[in-house]
């Protein structure tokens, strides 16, 4: 008996022991930090009055709950959603609500909570495996599925990947509420985990990664060493024989660039960061460092979107940054988000913060309308109104990712160490935070990012000593990014520093103003950081920005949209890049934002000329993330200051006037007579029209012309990105015209022509007709898109 209990003391001594090693820096949880401003207070407020019910709701309506209910027994044995990672959904929810009674205690919501967790309770199966999509054992099963247990994981199954964000819930439930219930669930199923996988057992990663990060929390919370065990084999045993796509081409510690589909590898990423803090691993540290250097140097979005194409949702090539094309996954930037937050708390760099910043006030608060139940999927940088949010997506991984992380964004407000204490974002807040040397509160005032004016007052319990790092942003500094990515021109900004009214002289480590000093009650800090609308402008191999430059005011992007501006037309307006801008706050606009405003020309091509008419216009922009909360249309990050990047508005051509119909609804129908000009049939960074998922099927496309029109001759310009694409050129295709309400083929004079990066063209004896119809035979496993018709 005193063996066991020596030994018993010695598990816990270890456990105690392993648990001490973690972050250098550690984040002031979000539940200490009670935000009061004006631009994220009603955001947070919108989130949890508006989203969370809606998302719920959807779940419902969508058989995400009615799966669990099922794998209960409690309903047929019928998969009720459409992919096996739909149980996500559930368990994203039920961590921003979790966040959510965190903020704000709600009893109805807390209650809800214990039914749904009780319901997923039922589901698990005895030995603590959950995973609804075979549990239900439904009469075949899912094609993505294997027919054992785990045996598609690293493909296509994603039984890690739910079973990561059910580990993520469980830890944030259980934090907000102190209850075990669904603790209890992810611990009975990680335990059935440890005793599956490892070294010796099975030897599988995870197709997803998440499922590394939710282990560690766990850890966190049970300090059972097995978890972080666990955690560490899954990413060690990636590579180096699997496929970039979800890196596992090399092993972990030996890759040095972002590749494959951005969101898993940042997770990842993440994942790593964990282990590398948890253990002590420097291999990790190393690989990370390298990867994140690509990422900002070569592959990050001027809003801090990663993923640059939609081919895999993944990672492009150095500098292959297109804009309307972008993917930009609204999960990609929650997921860079929780990246850079655990770079920060291994190297106490402000620069990681810098990219969490530009990421979290565009290409991440972007993915939700201001309303709160409309959503971007991929968040592109231009559009002709062929992008637009939606209410909700089959796969929602986007939608239930937005609302279990408004709640935690106060969490990246504070960070602290010993008697180090961090200010990395400006909000206004009133936070109680524990030091070394006492409790301290410490109160920011600010209408940031509309003014660059921060009031700190710092409120310690009892005068003592300890440093204040003040993050002085890279922005205010004419480094939009760390590194040479991007750049601004503008004038030398100034940042001032007043303590307790009196100027201060600073000392930056790190990207931080450091004050160390002895302080008491009543102490103040002011910080101005100047706040001016500034252009940025890209890298010369960043081909796609070429003459052109975005705008940005503080953290915050902007972009030109059609409401604001002279016939709802952006892509045609050009802006000298040396124009001065003013910005200017409008409280009833789009919730209150800042406009940036400046003189500009808008340019259209005219019928039998190549020369462009020009006129000057005002022109006006607003921050990116609002775009598209008015309907959808053009949109304009990267304005053009030279003509050669413009695209004027078109020529009154007999296409551009007719009014255009497909066998299929689509948003992309006006790419067909826009003028467009592609430079090649994979061209994706102009607008195209398709017909994917569809293969081998006839379909069509309709001119109905404004008037009757004599025409002789026809052209178009297919859409084919092969290899990896959906879309080929068509296996053939006809013209028709309209006589007496009735579809006549032409007499053509000579054949069909048909090839890619060319016109095809086909003349035909002269008809006179009010329509055409073009009529496409898809090939027999592709589908066929069109770049443009031109009728002539």
């Amino acid at each position: 008996m005193k063996h066991i209990r020596l030994m018993a003391a010695m598990l816990l001594y270890m456990s105690a022991y392993a648990q001490q090693k973690d972050y250098p820096i550690q984040p002031v949880p979000f539940t200490h930090v009670n935000v009061n401003d004006n631009f994220w207070k009603p955001k947070m407020q919108v989130n949890a009055d508006i989203t969370i019910p809606y998302i719920l709701k959807m779940c419902k309506e969508h058989g995400r709950i009615d799966n669990f209910l099922a794998a209960a027994g409690k309903r047929e044995n019928k998969v009720c959603s459409e992919f096996p990672f739909d149980d996500t959904d559930v368990y994203k929810w039920i961590e921003g609500a979790s966040y959510a009674l965190q903020v704000s205690p709600n009893k109805k919501l807390s209650l809800y909570l214990d039914t749904l967790i009780a319901i997923i309770g039922a589901a698990q199966e005895k030995d603590g495996y959950l995973y609804t999509f075979r549990t239900i054992k439904p009469a075949v099963l899912h094609e993505w599925l294997g027919a054992q247990r785990w045996q598609k994981d690293s493909i296509l199954s994603h039984e890690l990947y739910n079973t990561g964000h059910l580990y993520e819930a469980a830890f944030a439930h259980y934090n907000a509420t102190g209850k075990k219930s669904l603790l209890n669930i992810a611990t009975k199923n990680a335990d059935l985990l440890v005793k599956t996988f490892g070294w010796g057992k099975v030897e599988e990663y995870p197709g997803h990664q998440i499922v590394e990060t939710g282990l560690a929390k766990l850890y966190r919370i049970t300090g059972n060493k097995q978890y972080l065990d666990l955690a560490k084999f899954f990413l060690d045993v990636r590579g180096p024989n699997g496929e970039s796509y979800n890196q596992a081409d090399k092993k972990v510690v030996d890759q040095t660039e972002a590749v494959g589909h951005a969101v898993r590898a940042a997770y990842m990423y993440s994942g790593m960061a964990d282990i590398a803090a948890l253990t002590g691993d420097k291999k990790y540290l190393y690989a990370i460092d390298k990867i994140w250097d690509d990422v900002v140097n070569k592959k990050l979005y001027i809003t801090g979107g990663i993923g640059a194409t939609g081919n895999g949702e993944a990672f492009g090539e150095a500098y292959d940054l297109p804009n309307m094309s972008a993917y930009a996954e609204t999960c990609a930037a929650i997921a860079s988000v929780y990246w850079n937050s655990r770079m920060f708390l291994l190297h106490g760099d402000a620069k990681y913060i810098d990219v969490l910043e530009r990421t979290l006030y565009n290409g991440l608060l972007s993915g939700m309308s201001l309303s709160g139940n409309r959503f971007f999927y991929p968040n592109p940088l231009a559009s002709v109104g062929q992008h637009d949010r939606s209410s909700w997506f089959s796969c929602a991984c986007c939608i239930s990712n937005m609302t279990r992380f408004l709640p935690s964004v106060p969490g990246y407000v504070y960070a602290q160490n010993n008697n180090d204490l961090y200010v990395n974002l400006f909000m206004s807040n009133s936070s109680n935070i524990k030091l070394a040397s006492g409790k301290i509160n410490i109160a920011q005032i600010t209408n940031y990012p509309w003014s660059g004016k921060i009031e700190l007052a710092v409120n310690p319990e009892k005068a003592g000593s300890l440093t204040l790092h003040v993050r002085i942003p890279g922005w205010a500094q004419q480094q939009p990014v760390p590194g040479d990515l991007y750049n601004s021109i503008n004038t030398p900004m100034t940042v001032s520093m007043l303590i307790n009214g009196k100027p201060f002289s600073y000392k930056v480590e790190k990207g931080y103003a450091v004050i160390h000093r002895t302080w008491k009650k009543g102490d103040k800090v002011s910080l101005d950081l100047p706040m001016q609308p500034q252009k940025i402008f890209a890298n010369e191999k960043v081909k796609a920005d070429a003459g052109r430059f975005a705008i940005q005011y503080g953290p915050v992007v902007y972009c030109l949209e059609g409401p604001d501006n002279k016939d709802s037309l952006v892509q045609n307006i050009i802006v000298d890049k040396m124009a001065p801008l003013q910005a200017s706050y409008h409280e009833d606009l789009l919730n209150g934002i800042n406009t940036i405003t400046g003189d500009g020309e808008a340019s259209k091509r005219q019928l039998n000329s190549s020369d462009l008419i020009t006129t000057k216009q005002k022109v006006t922009a607003i921050p990116y993330y609002a775009w598209d909360n008015r309907g959808s249309g053009e949109m304009e990050v990267w304005i053009p200051y030279t003509a050669v990047a413009a695209r004027p508005q078109p020529a009154a051509t007999i296409a551009n006037k007719s009014i255009v119909t497909a066998s299929i609804k689509s948003k992309s129908l006006k790419a067909i007579n826009d003028q467009f000009e592609p430079a090649d049939s994979k061209d994706n960074t102009v607008p195209y029209f398709h017909w994917w998922p569809k293969k081998n099927s006839t379909e069509w496309v309709v001119y109905d012309f404004d008037t009757a029109h004599t025409v002789s001759s026809s052209k178009v310009y297919w859409y084919d990105d092969g290899p990896w694409g959906g879309c080929r050129i068509p296996a053939a295709w006809k013209i028709y015209y309209k006589k007496d309400g009735e579809w006549i083929p032409v007499k053509t004079i000579g054949d069909y022509e048909i090839a890619k990066d060319k016109y095809n063209t086909v003349t035909f004896e002269t008809v006179k007709t009010i329509a055409l119809k073009l009529e496409v035979q898809l090939p027999v496993d592709n589908a066929t898109g069109i770049h443009e018709w031109i009728v002539e």
